[in-house]
């Protein structure tokens, strides 16, 4: 892909903003205080986009470092991380072709982008990352919204704003049904057994 395309930054700021309220809702649920909400809502908002500006891409600071209005978006429902998912994929996929990344690459990037923060939050508080456990299909759901973006970008020559509202709802979907209907994977090895 030679030419760059911008989709709107109401998608990215969305993902920062619904990011950002798992991460203070998580700090709620866990009583911390306004330093530990802030940070946490901070990591979980705009961690995706660092990791995938500052390793990735390296292409100057991270954006959400440079532009101010990432950091207005502060002033754990698992519906609002499904939607923030979508959105982040599809503008890790955006900044990975701008940046003249393959397509397999740019791919990973919007996946990257979308589990990011939530890895970091995790970390930070101590979990085991959701990333890494079997359970309901997260990584899948990311995937799904960045491959569909980039063929309706690369293949199907979709303006990019109806190819990001698409990819988005379908990986809301895929998510929302997950979460709804329990979908989830399995472990490769079976847990050591408890006895008593």
């Amino acid at each position: 892909m030679t030419a760059s395309f911008t989709l709107p930054l109401y998608i990215d700021l969305s993902a920062t903003f619904l990011y950002a309220m798992t991460g203070a809702l998580l700090a709620i649920r866990r009583h911390y205080d306004w330093v530990g909400l802030f940070v946490l809502a901070l990591v979980s908002g705009v961690g995706g986009g660092l990791i995938r500006d500052g390793i990735l891409i390296q292409n100057g600071p991270p954006l959400a470092m440079s532009d101010g209005r990432y950091l207005l978006v502060y002033k754990r429902s698992l519906f609002a991380d499904a939607l923030g998912f979508g959105c982040y994929a599809v503008v890790g996929v955006e900044h990975g072709l701008n940046a003249q990344l393959p397509v397999l690459a740019a791919i990973m990037t919007g996946v990257v982008t979308a589990c990011g923060g939530g890895l970091l939050r995790d970390v930070l508080v101590r979990d085991e990352p959701l990333l890494f456990k079997p359970g309901q299909l997260y990584v899948l759901a990311a995937l799904i919204g960045a491959s569909l973006f980039t063929l309706l970008i690369l293949f199907f020559k979709t303006s990019a704003v109806v190819a990001a509202l698409i990819a988005i709802g379908c990986c809301f979907a895929f998510r929302t049904l997950a979460i709804a209907f329990n979908w989830k994977t399995v472990s490769l090895s079976p847990p050591p057994s408890t006895q008593a």
